[in-house]
């Protein structure tokens, strides 16, 4: 009976000093240990996280002013907090919009921090740790009755309304899907990001426009209301395409500490790309 007691004394101990050293408990931020990953294997012996680059507004500006940090945005943020806890200097590439994804798998830059839309043709060749989305907004006159007490995007599709688009351009047929009710205005496009002279005409009362668009078009126009309101729509979900920084498939313990770093920080992530796009309108 003593023998009993003691040997299941012994497999709870046991079974307490599997859990306190099972992966499960481990914080996923924590740099992999040596041996655990190749690329921050090199990356540290290296002493630099080297990123492709290229500006572009809202997720990656460039500086050209020629006076402090060559960038700005939510992927240089990222980049810069990837850098600092793998304890390396940030090392940019240049790249082209050619050669953005590419680069990866020569090797020549460790992720791409270059803005890029997710597609199902580029998640063959690279993985994705999203940070943003590209989506839509629906914009009309402040004073229109008939759009003026919408609050949602589902306020929006009723009978009497009229949403105008461009044609040849994404809303054209992803608008059908989305509201049922509405009478559709198809114009030519004119090179602008959404055909503003139609709702300031009356021939329709709203249109979409892309979220990081909105506050630049608020600025210069007058009069108009956005829906989904306020700061909801820069994170609008309507026609959504993830935004993201891209890095290599080889090496999944990489890409998945990449991805834990971002969730821990994403609401600075977001923060900053909000604070952005109301600077530059």
């Amino acid at each position: 009976m003593a023998m009993t007691r003691w040997m299941k004394g012994l497999g709870a101990l046991m079974v307490i000093a599997g859990l306190a050293g099972s992966p499960a408990w481990a914080d996923p931020t924590d740099v992999p240990a040596p041996g655990q990953s190749k690329k921050i294997d090199a990356i540290k012996e290296r002493g630099t996280l080297r990123v492709a680059a290229i500006g572009e507004f809202p997720w990656l500006p460039e500086n050209t002013t020629g006076s402090g940090e060559q960038y700005s945005g939510p992927a240089w943020l990222l980049a810069k907090e990837y850098a600092k806890r793998l304890g390396v200097e940030l090392q940019v590439v240049p790249v082209s919009h050619e050669t953005k994804v590419p680069i990866l798998a020569t090797g020549e830059a460790d992720i791409s921090i270059a803005p890029l839309a997710v597609t199902p043709a580029r998640e063959k060749v690279v993985d994705f740790i999203v940070y943003s989305r590209s989506s839509l907004c629906f914009v009309g006159l402040a004073d229109n009755p008939k759009i003026k007490d919408a609050k949602t995007v589902d306020d929006l599709d009723k009978k009497g309304l009229v949403y105008a688009f461009f044609t040849g351009t994404p809303p054209e047929t992803w608008a059908p899907t989305r509201f049922e009710n509405v009478e559709f205005r198809a114009v030519a496009g004119s090179g602008a990001n959404a055909p503003i002279e139609e709702i300031l005409s009356k021939r329709a009362d709203f249109t979409s426009v892309d979220n990081v668009a909105w506050p630049k078009l608020n600025a210069s126009v007058k009069g108009l209301m956005v829906v989904p309101l306020g700061d909801d729509c820069l994170k609008s979900n309507e026609m959504a395409t993830g935004v993201g920084l891209a890095v290599g498939k080889s090496d999944p313990k990489f890409r998945d500490w990449l991805q834990a770093v971002h969730d821990s920080i994403k609401d600075q992530v977001e923060a900053e790309e909000i604070k952005l796009l109301k600077a530059g309108s």
